[in-house]
């Protein structure tokens, strides 16, 4: 499916931290100290480290953006404590999937517990994250701790955007994204609403689970692919993440350790003395579906809602503005103005439309056709990249337009057309 995360890079660093006394019990200690090994020469490379500081600033700030840490004093973290403590933590966790111990999965731990602050944010950011998360995990039968996976996917930040272009909580790419459902176009794009991502990541792995029959396997290809897990399995001849650790791709094998982590982290922060911060946003919110072509700016201004606010609670309209047309659209709103909403619905309609909506009316719905049927806009004009399988009978009806008029803008004698060809779409 996926990238490289700025969010894995964050924790390479910790991978000089080993145990003194480790105590295995899911991998021989010929097997730990190799990884290990692979895994220290990774952390010593230039590039990593270089791009480890950057993003480590980025995840630092992202962390603390919504945090208010003035209460924090938590500067005795405890990190230092035996292996069996760590152990008889992870295995008290009321979890399926299985946690084991190990020095690489220490080292993360150590890396999330020594950076207090931002651990402390992702608690109180699980606060208003995890009972959605939850919810659709019951509803697909699937293990709750699956949540954690959105902590080293995005730092649950639904705004994150990778290099790559994965984004959202759970990171989907484009092709990923529209296969399980999503809308993605120049005015929504659903990978970064919390509610259809989640439905989305549940569907997905509950898939990877079917294929692998196994959790770690399937966490491991939510992040490279199941491919890249298959080809591992092919190599190694065995069908267990420890084993075919060494043949996956570098970022994948920091993933499940990451995960296992993360959970513990999260879990005890209290017992390591990370203190508790407070959430400086509403976590009561209602929704309204509607039809309406509607602009962000017309609710903030009516209902007394900062912009940032409704811009946070709507995040998967990139551009503020919902669609409309025959396809119901959510707005979220704080609780405590859904019915003010309902009781000035005109007038919200009404304010500022020709400013907002009315005037870009046209260009709304050039937007909204082209990111459904793939067209993209150069100095106003629209165009379509050929795909494989496309016919120019199809293309048309995508466009709304003739046979005859593609052929005429594009200069064709005949409907033969190419895939990784041009096509303009209008005069």
């Amino acid at each position: 499916m996926k990238r490289t995360l700025y969010i894995v890079l964050l924790f390479i660093g910790c991978l000089s931290v080993k145990a003194e006394e480790p105590i295995l019990d899911s991998i021989a200690v010929s097997e730990i100290d190799s990884i290990v090994m692979d895994l220290d020469s990774i952390a010593r490379a230039d590039s990593i480290a270089q791009m480890d500081s950057i993003a480590e600033d980025l995840m630092l700030e992202e962390s603390l953006a919504w945090l208010d840490t003035t209460g924090c004093t938590a500067d005795a973290i405890i990190t230092e404590l035996p292996d069996s403590i760590y152990i008889a933590r992870l295995q008290d966790l009321p979890f399926i999937i299985e946690m084991p111990y190990n020095p690489v999965v220490r080292g993360f731990i150590v890396r999330y517990l020594k950076s207090s602050k931002r651990l402390a944010g992702l608690n109180i950011k699980a606060e208003y994250y995890f009972p959605l998360f939850e919810d659709a995990l019951c509803r697909y039968n699937l293990p709750y701790e699956l949540c954690y996976m959105a902590v080293i996917e995005s730092a649950l930040n639904p705004t994150a955007r990778s290099h790559a272009g994965a984004a959202g909580l759970w990171q989907f790419m484009p092709s990923t994204g529209k296969l399980y459902g999503l809308e993605i176009n120049s005015l929504v794009d659903e990978r970064l609403d919390p509610v259809k991502s989640t439905e989305a990541a549940c569907r997905f792995l509950k898939s990877l689970y079917e294929t692998f029959g196994d959790w770690n396997l399937a966490i491991a290809a939510y992040n490279c692919g199941p491919g890249n897990v298959n080809k591992a399995i092919h190599r190694s001849g065995k069908r267990d993440f420890w084993s075919i650790y060494p043949f996956l791709p570098r970022e994948t094998r920091s993933y499940l350790p990451l995960f296992i982590a993360a959970a513990y982290a999260m879990n005890y922060a209290d017992a390591h003395g990370v203190c508790p911060t407070e959430l400086d946003y509403t976590m009561n919110t209602d929704t309204i579906r509607t039809n309406e072509r509607l602009h962000l700016m017309q609710v903030s201004d009516i209902l007394d809602i900062q912009i940032e606010e409704l811009r946070r609670l709507n995040p998967q309209y990139t551009r503020d503005v919902l669609p409309g047309g025959t396809k119901a659209y959510v707005l979220c709103l704080p609780t405590d103005k859904t019915v003010d909403y309902i009781d000035q619905h005109d007038l919200i309609l009404a304010h500022r439309a020709d400013e907002l909506i009315n005037n870009r009316r046209a260009e709304i719905e050039l937007l909204h056709k082209q990111g459904l049927n793939g067209g993209y806009s150069v100095n106003g004009v629209t165009y379509y990249k050929i795909k494989n399988g496309d016919t120019l009978s199809g293309i048309a009806k995508k466009f709304h337009v003739s046979v005859k008029q593609l052929r005429a803008w594009n200069g064709l004698k005949n409907d033969n057309i190419r895939a990784g060809k041009t096509l303009r779409i209008g005069g």
